[in-house]
């Protein structure tokens, strides 16, 4: 197994996949990072350079250190850029079929067959992308938190195949070289994070339905009455409701539980493409320029 994890690719470059790859590029790896076509990449890089911007006039990073983080990133809209990557972080849409594509391609493709597949699903079990690999003792979930360059927290999960020295090398890489902080979570939808917070999503926009509280006061309460950064529907926003339903979906799938199932109304705005802040309007509206 590698000890050290040098060369990562990542697939998808979206708020999450483009988090990942910034703070991998932060810590000074040699980062691919691959979208659907070029066109999606150049969005992707565009991504990136607000957020080190961003951090730059926050006083997060000085500017040199900005600029080497973008220069060590490469964007492509081929997976077969990803040849030679030693770890590569699966960061595409919540969605089985998606996903399960992206690991088979990948397993064909990595030229090292000791390099790790990882998924930064927030749900689906991570045994289901494994088995379509093979090579599902080097494949495991490592959950990142969104915004990833600002939440210190990692979910690693290994599968019942997942290697210890799989395990071990990926914990290593979260802690050691992306000074993150780690937590071990069993293979069940949801993990630690998601288990306990979709249910407190799902029953905060229960009660927008319901007209017991407007959105607005359904928020503050939790803020100001719980002390919460953010409340619930703002929170759901920030997240997705697509990645909130998604995700709600899974979980109801695995354990039958009504209270991960996802309310009506939060089903009816993804229809709608109400989709939170990404789109602009959710439970609240947002500026998207």
């Amino acid at each position: 197994m590698n000890a050290s994890l040098t060369r990562i690719g990542v697939v998808g470059g979206g708020q999450m996949g483009a988090g990942i790859a910034e703070v991998c590029a932060r810590a000074g790896l040699d980062t691919v990072v691959c979208e659907a076509d070029a066109t999606a990449a150049r969005g992707a890089r565009e991504r990136v350079a607000v957020s080190l911007e961003r951090a730059v006039q926050r006083g997060k990073l000085d500017r040199i250190s900005a600029e080497d983080a973008l220069a060590r990133l490469v964007f492509t809209g081929s997976l077969h850029d990803l040849a030679d990557r030693q770890l590569v972080v699966e960061a595409v849409v919540e969605n089985t079929d998606a996903k399960t594509d992206v690991f088979t391609a990948l397993d064909k493709i990595l030229e090292d067959p000791e390099a790790i597949l990882a998924t930064n699903t927030s749900s689906i079990p991570v045994m289901r992308l494994g088995m379509a690999t093979r090579r599902a003792d080097r494949v495991i979930g490592l959950h990142f938190f969104n915004p990833v360059p600002v939440l210190p927290l990692v979910e690693i999960v290994p599968s019942l195949h997942t290697s210890t020295d799989t395990v071990d090398t990926v914990e290593a890489f979260a802690r050691e070289t992306l000074a993150k902080t780690v937590v071990r979570s069993q293979d069940r939808a949801g993990f630690v994070v998601n288990a306990l917070l979709i249910p407190y999503l799902l029953s905060a926009i229960r009660m927008a339905e319901s007209g017991f509280a407007t959105p607005a006061d359904v928020d503050a309460g939790m803020e100001l009455g719980c002390a919460h950064p953010m409340g619930p529907l703002k929170l759901a926003d920030l997240i997705g409701l697509d990645t909130v339903a998604s995700i709600a979906e899974s979980l109801y799938d695995e354990f039958k539980e009504p209270l991960y199932a996802p309310p009506p109304l939060l089903q009816r705005m993804v229809e709608a493409g109400l989709l939170g802040r990404k789109t602009g309007h959710g439970f609240h509206t947002y500026d998207r320029g």
